[in-house]
């Protein structure tokens, strides 16, 4: 059992997100929570979620580091011999 007069209160509050999703949980938060996204409106949980490859970034990326592997492995290469 708590002490009594030291804990704050753990009650039951609303959580509402901007989409009209609502549940009930139990919180010492005081008031209800309002929300701009939850997991049933997030892309990321829906599946809505699109990656995009803006101005071919992955592709700069390969490029770059292709180069200092190639490097890398001349350089061992001569080590070598």
């Amino acid at each position: 059992m708590p002490k009594e007069g030291i804990h704050p209160k753990y009650e039951m509050i609303t959580v509402k997100c901007a989409c009209g999703s609502s549940f009930e949980t139990r919180s010492t938060h005081k008031g209800d929570i309002n929300l701009e996204i939850c997991a049933a409106c997030h892309p990321f949980f829906t599946g809505k979620q699109k990656l995009i490859d803006t101005a071919g970034r992955v592709e700069r990326f390969r490029r770059k580091f292709a180069k200092s592997d190639a490097g890398k492995a001349a350089t061992a290469e001569t080590v070598a011999k």
